[in-house]
């Protein structure tokens, strides 16, 4: 089975240095795995573009290109051995978890996420503890409109030192350029610097076994009824790779444009799809297209063209 990611090179090298280009104070995002890139690759294409690399977590600081400063976006409740990478620190216990390190950190304020982050008093709070405080975080949530984000923002930017970087995320490039100038801005980009020109990107999983069922004929684990006549078409990827039914139940997978049913629910390794005769069928070698979140899905193999 193989779950396959095929990149069209120059296209989304183009975007990419496009997007990046057009930022200033652009931090790529490369964190997880990878945006289905996977994390050392991506990581070397994104020292080209900034010296500062976001990270998820503190586990994924190895690997990462000796030439880049990591900065971890998720606050840790255990310092690290090396003191190069950036920290987060969200509340008091990530600042009290960190006492006597010598490395440095962005302090988080709380926007109406509600997830990590305080108020002001957090950053002299990690100050006098200490630690060596480079800027404070702002992370708007997705849901409501750039206006919504841009306010979430500029509304805690008098309380903050103009000496201290803020870093924001979930903006568009011409609304971060909009931000006041009373402050010097760093943006966080993941999502849009990678897969910002779907075009360039095709996720595809290939066909392992087609074999033609008569209507009403149990099939799969659950001995789900066949609707009609036709073929089981089996394709190499299942919830083992991040690949499962879209929210609504509806099947990720096309051929030829066309949306392909699933039996039940996509497992492990392996997904059951109905095909009804007199409708195109893919044949044993053939490739699907998959309809996921490259962020979720673990890709087997990634072929640059």
């Amino acid at each position: 089975m193989t779950i396959r990611l095929t990149v069209e090179r120059e296209r989304w090298w183009h975007h990419v240095t496009d997007v990046a280009g057009s930022i200033e104070g652009l931090v790529p995002v490369v964190k997880g795995n990878g945006y289905g890139f996977g994390r050392a690759g991506l990581a070397v294409a994104a020292i080209e573009l900034s010296p500062l690399l976001a990270v998820g977590t503190v586990h994924e600081l190895d690997g990462l290109p000796e030439q880049c400063t990591p900065v971890v976006l998720t606050p840790s409740l255990r310092a690290p051995d090396s003191t190069e990478p950036v920290l987060t620190v969200g509340n008091r216990h990530h600042v009290e978890a960190l006492a006597g390190w010598a490395g440095r950190v962005i302090v988080k304020l709380e926007s109406s996420m509600h997830r990590y982050g305080g108020g002001i008093g957090l950053v002299e709070y990690a100050q006098v503890a200490g630690l060596r405080t480079v800027g404070v975080a702002i992370h708007p949530p997705l849901a409501g409109t750039e206006d919504d984000r841009l306010a979430d923002i500029v509304g805690l930017l008098p309380s903050i030192d103009p000496s201290l970087d803020v870093w924001v995320s979930h903006l568009s490039p011409s609304t971060y350029a909009s931000l006041p100038s009373t402050h010097r801005y760093k943006l966080r980009v993941g999502t849009y610097l990678w897969h910002g020109d779907r075009e360039a990107l095709r996720l595809e999983a290939d066909v392992l076994e087609v074999r033609q069922v008569e209507a009403r004929t149990p099939v799969g684990y659950r001995q789900l009824a066949t609707p009609g006549l036709g073929s089981l078409v089996m394709v190499g990827a299942g919830s083992a790779g991040g690949v499962t039914a879209l929210a609504d139940g509806r099947s990720p997978f096309h051929f030829g444009r066309h949306r392909l049913a699933l039996v039940e629910p996509p497992h492990m390794h392996s997904s059951m799809l109905f095909v009804p005769n007199g409708d195109a069928c893919p044949a044993v070698g053939e490739w699907v297209d998959v309809q996921r979140p490259l962020t979720t899905t673990a890709v087997d193999e990634l072929r640059w063209i």
